[in-house]
């Protein structure tokens, strides 16, 4: 059977081509004037992901990981450190605080799919220092319960907001509740570069003197080393079209909520789905959904009637949550956050597709569950 539209998931090559003349002036600007390593378009786009986020630094790194691992080294880890993460994240998450000297400990989520403050709560022990929640898929976590967690038991907290650049809750901006947190550039992201890309943002003075000294060779901002460090730098190039991009950000945003808004009117009504909250759901929170991704009964099913009918979807990180990784040491049984692995799959989000393709999408689905 031959499909008769085709909506992938994420189409690559026109995150270039949409904006290729743009894109050519950029390369021939940063290119003619020989600015290849942090020259003025980095430090610009640091100063403009600060203010956009409302945080007292920005740092460009070469990737979110890496500035994971870089926030926490400049907080301090030892071994036996012990920082607390939902098991419903990317193994990076959970990878950084073992790179960076401590132990990962995952644990549950709560109904939207992020980390259940009730399960961080249970998990505080003598040897926790730490939580990193993740703010998933564009939607920041409940914060006020996790701070007041980590003011009570005096732990740090570091956000994994890799998805969540421009999502807020409270009217606060992710990544701006802890000691620090990490951003991705990555193309497929809301805010995406041509490549990988980073950046650390902390309203904390000294981490962000010790994150800066890390990325670059031990050297501070006036270019004395201080200390050991390594070369994570954001790429000049990159930040120069991350500036760019920068610039239609809030448009961006709400076309992705109101591609959001479109699938919770198609689908909401299909028993056999638990769709993520929608865009007006919760007046706390403002999500910029840089993932579509939702519960289904007969996921495989539904996933290779799809592809058949040439929609594109996903299902993240092998399908597998942190824990589930044997491998890397993990014993603990997370039953709800195995019960959505079982269950998830993410449909198109992306700025590439029309409200034809959402309905296009939609009308597979409901065919699916209504054949």
């Amino acid at each position: 059977m031959t499909a008769t539209k085709s909506v992938p998931f994420f189409n690559y090559p026109r995150a270039y081509l949409d904006d290729r003349e743009a894109l050519l002036k950029i390369f021939d600007d940063v290119g003619s004037r020989g600015a290849f390593i942090m020259q003025k378009d980095l430090r610009e786009f640091e100063a403009a992901l600060a203010a956009f986020t409302g945080a007292r630094h920005a740092v460009g790194v070469a990737n979110a990981t890496d500035g994971l691992e870089l926030a926490w080294m400049a907080v301090g880890l030892r071994p036996g450190d012990e920082v607390i993460c939902c098991s419903h994240t990317m193994l990076a998450t959970a990878s950084a605080i073992k790179t960076a000297g401590g132990t990962p400990v995952p644990v549950e989520l709560a109904h939207d799919g992020l980390i259940d403050p009730d399960a961080v709560a249970d998990a505080v022990n003598p040897r926790t220092v730490g939580i990193m929640p993740t703010q998933l898929n564009g939607r920041t976590c409940n914060m006020q319960s996790i701070m007041d967690i980590a003011h009570r038991h005096r732990l740090f907290v570091v956000e994994d907001a890799a998805q969540a650049l421009g999502s807020r809750f409270k009217g606060q901006h992710a990544g701006t509740f802890g000691q620090a947190a990490a951003i991705s550039f990555f193309p497929a992201k809301v805010l995406g570069s041509l490549g990988d890309g980073g950046g650390v943002i902390t309203n904390d003075d000294h981490i962000f003197d010790r994150v800066y000294q890390l990325h670059d060779h031990g050297r501070d901002i006036n270019g004395e080393v201080r200390s050991w460090g390594r070369n994570s730098r954001l790429d000049n190039l990159q930040a120069a079209i991350l500036s760019h991009n920068l610039k239609s950000y809030d448009k961006v945003i709400a076309r992705r909520r109101s591609i959001a808004s479109l699938y919770q009117a198609r689908l909401g009504e299909l028993a056999e789905l638990q769709l993520p909250p929608a865009p007006n759901a919760d007046p706390d929170h403002f999500d910029i959904y840089q993932n579509y991704e939702l519960q289904a009964d007969r996921r495989d099913e539904l996933k290779e009637h799809l592809r058949l009918n040439g929609v594109g979807t996903l299902i993240q990180w092998g399908g597998k949550a942190v824990h589930q990784w044997e491998r890397l040491g993990f014993t603990v049984k997370l039953p709800k956050v195995e019960r959505f692995f079982e269950r998830c799959i993410m449909l198109p989000m992306n700025m590439f597709i029309s409200d034809d393709d959402v309905h296009y999408v939609c009308d597979q689905v409901t065919a699916f569950y209504r054949a």
